[in-house]
């Protein structure tokens, strides 16, 4: 069949326009953007890709729920898939996804890529990363190549009957978990646990007369947690061979709010309280163990836990069995053991809050009479709401303690307690002091790498190399 040179026209102008509908359509479908952003690691400009999902999910506020993926990195990738395949993944669960591309540069590598980590949170937290002012501010994440999300998961129903806040919460929410795992990997990893220091809670909107989800999930609202500590540590962790997962404090309601039954107004304001906080970390334990086993990682599990995080992750490390706290939640049975603690500033062992007047602990001094009666009247009662309650024998975890000196002093003193406890039963203990001002995280490459170290000592993850 022989074309004239206008039917060869017709047919080329036909083939470029339907690759230019195509085109379109790829474009609508996958609104990929791409550009530079400035590396701290690099000390360059690197280029980075974001694709939207097809069915995209949002948060509370309307903003869409982030991934922000580091890729050819200077480490050995430990999931099996490739950054495609896992990439694709994220797309289908509905994440934007922010493509890092490193480029194998040779300091994006563990200790130094904690740098970038920081800057990434700081500028979702500004509203301004890669050009983006909408992604979200507590439903946003950083993911090594090889690595995805189970987020949202179940590890108890909340009993709103314990702070009774607000008035309208007589049905229990459950509590979330995320966790952050290598997909389809080459070894068995171990997790790290931390409980968030940012509350989550349900809130009841009085001009609607209605709950809402307005505070759900609030474990990694960036400015309580990430970015307003300039806290890399979990987020980084892969980069050291392990995996983590953070999850929703025990205590479900503001932080500076809850109250007993027919009991004063914000009696419980900065504290949680047992059997609630107890059987909440060990039901998270469980739930997290269960996962790891089914996703073929290692059943060893360390805590991680600063500030108020610190005082719920404590209640894990202690070997002493009490049947209230045991028997609770989901998948009673399975071990609730952890391998290995860092514990931060936090609060042990509530009978000690009066060894120093105006320490830091001015609300436990006045309001923990409230809801337990007198010290003098009830130790008992007291000693069992702290995690110090726990340690019985050598069985306990073993635990590095980090603080600065510079604290409230209250904290020193929780530590100083605890940490003698534990060594009179010969416990191993370390410590790291003064990496930092005040109320804060540790953030330097050397004191990050005490932090690693320890958990690669009891957890046992496999080397990784470049």
């Amino acid at each position: 069949m022989k074309f004239t040179s206008i039917t060869l026209f017709i047919l080329s102008f036909r083939k470029s326009f339907f690759i230019i509908l195509l085109s379109i359509f790829t474009a609508i479908n996958s609104w990929a953007n791409s550009g530079k952003w400035a590396s701290t690691v690099t000390a360059g400009n690197i280029d980075f890709t974001v694709t939207e999902s097809k069915n995209p999910i949002k948060d509370f506020n309307g903003n869409y729920i982030t991934v922000v993926y580091l890729k050819n990195l200077s480490l050995k990738k430990i999931g099996r898939n490739s950054v495609k395949k896992d990439v694709n993944w994220l797309l289908n669960e509905g994440y934007r996804v922010i493509e890092l591309d490193y480029a194998k540069n040779i300091n994006a590598k563990a200790l130094k890529i904690n740098q970038d980590i920081i800057a990434i949170n700081n500028a979702i937290a500004s509203k301004n990363f890669c050009g983006y002012k909408n992604c979200s501010l507590y439903k946003s994440y950083i993911l090594f190549e090889g690595y995805r999300i189970a987020r949202d998961v179940s590890y108890f129903i909340d009993d709103p009957k314990v702070y009774n806040t607000p008035e309208q919460y007589i049905i229990g929410d459950s509590l979330h978990m995320d966790i952050i795992y290598p997909a389809n990997p080459k070894v068995k990893v171990p997790t790290i646990l931390s409980f968030s220091y940012s509350n989550s809670y349900a809130n009841y909107d009085q001009s609607k007369k209605t709950l809402n989800d307005a505070y759900k999930d609030q474990r990694v609202n960036l400015d309580y947690t990430f970015a307003g500590f300039d806290d890399s540590f979990l987020e980084g962790a892969p980069a050291n061979g392990m995996a983590w997962a953070i999850a929703d404090h025990p205590k479900y309601c503001p932080w500076g709010k809850g109250k007993p039954v027919n009991g004063a107004n914000d009696a419980y304001k900065s504290f949680q309280t047992n059997p609630d906080a107890a059987q909440k970390v060990k039901s998270a334990i469980r739930t997290l163990r269960v996962f790891n086993k089914e996703m073929g990682l290692s059943e060893k599990i360390g805590i991680f836990g600063f500030s108020r995080g610190s005082t719920a992750g404590s209640m894990a490390i202690g070997d002493k069995k009490v049947t209230e706290f045991e028997n609770s939640g989901f998948h009673i049975g399975i071990s609730d053991d952890v391998q290995a603690a860092a514990l931060g500033p936090g609060v042990f062992d509530y009978t000690l809050i009066y060894n120093t007047p105006d320490d830091g602990d001015k609300n436990l001094e006045q309001r923990c009479p409230w809801v337990w009666g007198s010290l003098d009247n009830n130790k008992a009662l007291w000693e069992s709401m702290g995690s110090s309650f726990l340690v019985e024998t050598k069985a306990t975890t073993p635990t590095l303690f980090f603080y600065n000196n510079d604290d409230d002093a209250y904290y020193r003193d929780q530590i100083t307690h605890l940490k003698n406890k534990l060594e009179l039963l010969t416990v191993p203990t370390s410590t790291l002091i003064d990496y930092g001002k005040g109320h804060a995280l540790p953030q330097k490459p050397s004191d990050l790498n005490v932090l690693y170290s320890f958990f690669k000592n009891y957890l046992s993850p496999p080397k990784i190399s470049k």
